[in-house]
């Protein structure tokens, strides 16, 4: 039976506020949030990626907002019922602006308003052809000369580029340009991916070849096409490439194969960028509206200067260029580095019957991928989830509706029970010598990952060869490396035939740098983090990931990315704004991120 009480309550405090929207009256719309309220929007009322943190930063935003945004039509969405636990009531709602629709989550406490999220499912007008609106595919009847499906898509990809122009270009072709690329398609946005590798899956299947996914299916698939329901847990990185392949072409997108952009320009007065291209040789400019970086978490490989390494006569490269074990069969190898690629480098090296030594130079945070599952991640992505009727779409909105300045709140408790559940195989890595940590305060993972602190590992069996002595182990910071090995600062050393840095990746800020210009760059700023002030991600506070999936202070240049799990839920929020600029729909941008000098 459905709680119409509680249902008729939400409504009805659902109905007082669009009412005060619908007649400008902002004190009392302000007045139905607590002192201590989180209103967190994806583009619909900012056309920005925002969180709003407390009354005053919702009053300014919206006075700023409210007569562009138009807002009405405040419900609880069809077909769901609000729900109380612990004091707090929470429901799925619907809304629209002047231009779009939207779809969020509403949490009240004492009757207020605590956490909101608002999100932009899609423009008026320009609605996606998803379901009965789907095209019809086949064209019945007779006309004279007209074009099978394949000879209009051998027509579109020979034009596109050539005699005409792309609405918006992508540099990067792994997870996150297919995402986007996929709901740019089907919004009808033409569509360049460029992507230096020979087929897309590339920059996975590259890869040293013990790298799996570990993050579990549910939490991994992709925008419109989930992985079928026999697909591993944790999928294999050539599996992975070859789903990208498939994705790609089953969606139709426009993919530039061994393509690099070597230089991008953007005239002011046009508003137009010009990118020149290198296309397996041959060189096109593209003249786009939009620029999307897509070039992976990062950006350039953090290759250290220690001095000596000029000197030293084995193999040394970064880990994003390891080949894997077999060259090194019956050698030594030396791992600096203690991060998820650091573990499973090290742990395909003692398979191969190398003598391996992972160099540990700070703490790392560690967390069995099992309990991760099953503790952190079960009530939204599992099977267990799955069954309960929590969507892909809502495990990630709920996932989105936690305010970040407050998302620490939640994760600690699940990472105390995770230390409580595995305090044997903690305390087995504590007694071989290894450094944990619990991230800055405690919040494990998520809020590490988000913050961009370095030095976690989601353990498929390393750990274990740590604990047991087959993975050697050594703490320190290094001094140099000479012709034979690796020296450190307390003057010991550890000959190898190997040494692979595992020493993490740059700000993508840093592409811009190299394709566009310095300048652009630092008018951009810093990317990625929050400015939590915790290590390796300095302040201001940002309340955001900065400059990802929204508006950054060069026009027309935006950066999209991230796991699997973001570049599926963000790239429809980026879609969406490209969408609307390619429309001439007005977006009027609030709470622009300031550019602070905190370093690349």
């Amino acid at each position: 039976m459905l709680d119409t009480t509680l249902n008729d309550q939400v409504q009805g405090l659902l109905d007082t506020f669009g009412a005060a929207l619908e007649r400008s009256d902002i004190d009392a719309a302000v007045g139905m949030f607590l002192d201590d309220c989180y209103w967190r929007d994806l583009v619909t009322f900012t056309w920005n990626i925002k969180t709003m943190e407390g009354k005053e930063q919702v009053r300014d935003m919206l006075s700023t907002q409210l007569s562009a945004i138009e807002p009405s039509g405040w419900q609880i969405a069809e077909g769901e019922v609000a729900s109380e636990e612990g004091g707090i009531t929470t429901a799925w709602i619907s809304f629209e602006t002047g231009v779009a629709r939207g779809y969020g989550l509403i949490r009240l406490k004492d009757g207020l308003i605590w956490t909101l999220l608002t999100s932009m499912t899609e423009l008026k007008g320009f609605e996606e052809p998803l379901g009965y609106e789907r095209p019809l595919g086949a064209k019945h009847g007779a006309a004279k000369g007209r074009l099978s499906w394949a000879e209009e898509r051998e027509k579109e990809q020979a034009e596109l580029g050539y005699d005409t122009q792309p609405y918006t270009v992508i540099i990067g072709g792994g997870q996150g340009g297919i995402a986007l690329g996929a709901r740019l398609r089907q919004l009808g946005v033409p569509t360049i991916i460029v992507e230096k590798n020979d087929r897309p899956g590339d920059s996975w299947r590259n890869r040293y070849k013990s790298l799996c996914l570990h993050d579990p299916v549910w939490y991994d698939h992709l925008p419109y096409l989930p992985f079928p329901p026999n697909w591993p847990v944790f999928a294999p990185k050539d599996k992975i490439g070859d789903w990208l392949e498939m994705y790609t072409k089953i969606m139709e997108l426009n993919y530039w194969t061994r393509s690099t952009v070597e230089h991008a320009e953007y005239d002011e007065a046009s508003k137009e960028w010009t990118v020149t291209v290198n296309r397996d040789g041959e060189k096109v400019v593209l003249k786009p509206r939009q620029l999307v970086f897509a070039t992976g978490m990062s950006a350039k490989p953090n290759m250290p200067d220690f001095p000596g390494m000029d000197k030293f006569k084995g193999d040394q490269h970064h880990s994003s260029k390891h080949p894997g074990p077999d060259a090194y069969v019956g050698k030594k190898a030396v791992v600096i580095g203690s991060n998820n690629s650091a573990h499973d480098i090290c742990a395909a090296l003692w398979e191969n019957d190398v003598d391996v030594t992972m160099v540990q130079r700070s703490s790392t945070h560690i967390v069995r991928s099992e309990p991760l599952m099953e503790i952190g991640l079960g009530d939204l992505y599992s099977e267990r989830a799955v069954e309960a009727g929590v969507t892909t779409q809502k495990a990630d909105m709920i996932f989105a509706s936690l305010p970040y300045r407050i998302m620490h709140e939640f994760q600690i408790p699940i990472y105390d029970k995770i230390k409580e559940v595995d305090a044997e195989f903690y305390a087995g890595l504590e007694k071989a010598g290894f450094q944990l940590d619990w991230g800055a305060d405690g919040s494990g993972l998520f809020m590490k990952y988000l913050r961009r602190g370095s030095g976690y590992y989601i353990d498929v069996g390393a750990s274990q060869l740590i604990i047991d002595g087959k993975i050697k182990l050594k703490a320190g910071q290094v001094s140099e490396i000479d012709e034979n090995g690796v020296i450190f600062e307390d003057g010991s050393r550890l000959d190898a035939d190997l040494i692979v840095y595992a020493t993490g990746y740059g700000s993508m800020n840093g592409w811009v740098a190299d394709i566009v210009d310095q300048e652009t760059a630092d008018k951009v700023g810093k990317v990625w983090g929050l400015g939590s002030d915790t290590p390796k991600d300095p302040g201001p506070w940002e309340g955001e990931q900065r400059n990802m999936w929204k508006p950054t202070q060069q026009e027309a240049l935006w950066f999209h990315g991230g796991n699997l799990h973001q570049s599926r839920h963000y790239s429809q929020f980026l879609s969406l704004q490209l969408k609307a600029r390619m429309e001439g729909v007005d977006t009027p941008v609030y709470g622009l991120q300031e550019v602070h000098h905190t370093g690349r």
